[in-house]
């Protein structure tokens, strides 16, 4: 599908060209099984790491790419027009573990970690969510983090973790000071064989499937006290520095999957026939189509537009302020729009968008975690009208 230039240099769409491609070439190919079989593809990570699409926002001297945020959105946008289910596994492994180790990380935890996630010999997760605590994931912490001497004895467990069952690193939050609410929080970086350290139950989701996602357990886990990302008792601002960023690079999936989603409608109503002519001849399915054009182009420019706004901030201005309010912006109203392309296409597609096997189908059961993921819409419109009202 053609993309507009407008607002990206030549290098930029450059590498959304590359990315597309691979993705077409690569990643495609391995959709349906990772629906069908909830299949994890093992070798893929390594092959992206060779192919310098891992590690997109590191710098070279960790062994990264040494982009920006609007650069690795891209990658993350045409990855998800073909597999949406590995673009969310690689988001979770480049930015919300990779970045955030890189954001936050001393120098020492950073050159221990990041060349192996970078290269894709490891794989990244993040472990914050927990059984009980959702959209209160800092204030509902029951995970907790004992001193002993250099090390942290670590009991607890994280659920709906992406990357879980084939992480080999997790960046673990854990209660540090108990009884201080969203504070007394600490980010660890945990390395997945470390004893003590459980795959409890592999989850089976709806959409995104090929997505591996799990419950972890921690019991009497012995963790370095060098392993500590930040400061002790702050990891709410190692969280909240990343959440924006998050956010705003989750909000690409939807455009990839919203883009790939009108170019099959687009195909569909070309090719179907209906009362002897193709079924883009009726107004009724034009409407449709003129729709979803308006919302995947209004959502890919705004989108683009507060990534390029992330590249600005220092490190320690998101979770606050304007970018605050535009990230949590930026994923609802793609969210949304994605929800209503995704709709839209299937009913275009009639009867063969409601076989599972459709890549239709696969598209439209992904849209509600993206309601979700990341703070759901609900506490995406809290962020927006505190911001508005703080004013």
């Amino acid at each position: 599908m053609a993309v507009t230039q407008f607002g990206l240099t030549d290098e930029q769409q450059a590498l959304l060209e590359v990315a597309d491609r691979f993705g077409r070439n690569e990643l495609a190919p391995l959709a349906q099984k990772m629906d069908d079989d909830e299949w994890w593809p093992p070798e893929i990570m390594r092959t992206l790491g060779a192919n310098g699409l891992l590690g997109a926002t590191i710098p070279e001297e960790y062994g990264g790419a040494g982009m920006g945020m609007l650069e690795s959105g891209l990658v993350l946008q045409a990855f998800s027009r073909y597999n949406h289910a590995f673009g969310l596994s690689w988001v979770a492994h480049d930015n919300l573990c990779a970045n955030n180790i890189y954001a936050n990380g001393n120098d020492d935890v950073r050159r221990r970690f990041l060349p192996k996630l970078c290269s894709g010999e490891w794989i990244g997760s993040l472990g914050l969510t927990e059984p009980g605590a959702g959209s209160d994931a800092l204030g509902s912490m029951r995970t907790t983090a004992v001193r002993d001497g250099d090390t942290y004895i670590i009991n607890g467990s994280k659920l709906y973790i992406t990357n879980g069952p084939v992480a080999d690193v997790c960046l673990l939050y854990a209660k540090t000071t108990p009884n201080a609410g969203s504070k007394g929080i600490t980010a660890f970086v945990v390395e997945a064989d470390t004893p003590g350290f459980k795959v409890a139950q592999k989850l089976t989701k709806m959409g995104f499937r090929g997505s591996q996602t799990a419950e972890l357990v921690f019991d009497d886990m012995v963790v370095p006290a060098e392993n500590v990302v930040g400061e002790v008792d702050q990891g709410h601002k190692v969280v909240m520095s990343g959440l924006d960023l998050e956010r705003a690079m989750i909000a690409l999936i939807n455009v990839g999957m919203s883009e790939r989603a009108l170019e099959l409608s687009v195909d569909f109503a070309s090719t179907r026939e209906q009362f002897g002519q193709p079924i883009s001849g009726f107004q009724m399915i034009q409407s449709r189509l003129a729709d979803m054009y308006v919302w995947v182009e209004t959502m890919r420019t705004f989108c683009w537009q507060v990534l390029a706004e992330c590249d600005l901030l220092e490190h320690g201005e998101a979770g606050k302020g304007e970018i605050h309010a535009r990230s949590a912006a930026a994923v609802m109203y793609a969210a949304n729009m994605c929800n209503q392309v995704l709709d839209n296409a299937v009913q275009i597609h009639g009867g063969n968008g409601y076989i599972w096997e459709s890549e239709i189908n696969r598209l439209f059961r992904g849209t509600k975690l993206l309601e979700i993921g990341a703070g759901t819409t609900e506490v995406r419109k809290m962020i927006i009208a505190g911001h508005l009202l703080s004013h």
